[in-house]
């Protein structure tokens, strides 16, 4: 793997992956963050505006992709004054593989009023934080704050993005939410026998953008029956909590 490489190089209207995308289950074929983070960002490139916030990201992923050249399509199912619903689907080498709901309100003022809320993480700044080795070859920078990924702990830590989704296209605050995202599945479904649930989607909440580069990851529930998983992890940026990720997962095992 190329230090940086993008994960994704653009010919024409297509996106050509690099091996930087290569995800865990097998070797063939992308991770899903890389799915997730594409239609993430095409959707706010051809939808998006400063007037709006991308509240809501839900993305399945329902096929495996390989390295195929890959296709990126969209659709406004509303284009409203306050409320805008994109739909969009991933189509790698002419083969539906994943889709995404994006859900854009307009920004306005507060409503008057306090209302309860979580006190803050009180996690200590990545600044402050010992580095860890990137995982899985540099895809991402990593410092734990707490809990193991295999131990029976809360766990918190912070990431941060190392490269471009796109080649040339540097990273938005909402793009690198949206390609951190799929994090929340091996968060809070890793355990002590390694990770094995492969996860069919993620849903992102966010109520603000981050500001910086690192997203803070706190794990929150984790629940599994029948091979079907769900779990559900907080996000945060260095001025504090953001919003959500949640996913459901399958129980899988590493073709080797």
């Amino acid at each position: 793997m190329t230090q940086n490489e993008p994960f994704f190089r653009k010919d024409g209207e297509l996106f050509v992956p690099t091996n930087a995308g290569i995800g865990p289950w097998d070797k063939n074929s992308l991770h899903g963050r890389v799915i997730i983070g594409l239609l993430g960002a095409e959707i706010e490139r051809r939808h998006g505006g400063a007037d709006y916030m991308p509240a809501r990201l839900t993305v399945d992923m329902y096929k495996l992709p390989d390295l195929s050249p890959v296709e990126v399509v969209t659709r406004a199912v509303k284009d409203g004054y306050r409320i805008k619903v994109i739909d969009a689907e991933f189509i790698s080498g002419g083969v539906s593989a994943g889709r995404a709901t994006c859900q854009l309100l307009r920004k306005t003022e507060n409503a008057p009023g306090n209302v309860w809320k979580r006190e803050p993480w009180g996690a200590p700044a990545p600044d402050d934080t010992p580095p860890q080795d990137g995982p899985m070859g540099g895809m991402w920078k990593m410092r734990p704050i707490s809990g193991t990924m295999r131990g029976f702990e809360p766990r918190r830590t912070w990431m941060a993005e190392v490269r471009e989704i796109v080649d040339g296209l540097d990273l938005t605050p909402f793009q690198r939410v949206a390609v951190a995202a799929d994090f929340a599945s091996p968060f809070a479904h890793v355990g002590d026998q390694g990770l094995g649930y492969i996860n069919t989607d993620v849903t992102v909440y966010l109520h603000r953008e981050p500001v910086g580069e690192w997203i803070g990851f706190e794990s929150l529930t984790h629940g599994a029956t029948d091979g079907v998983a769900v779990g559900d992890c907080l996000l945060h940026d260095i001025e504090g909590h953001i919003g959500s990720a949640s996913c459901t997962a399958l129980a899988q095992k590493r073709k080797l």
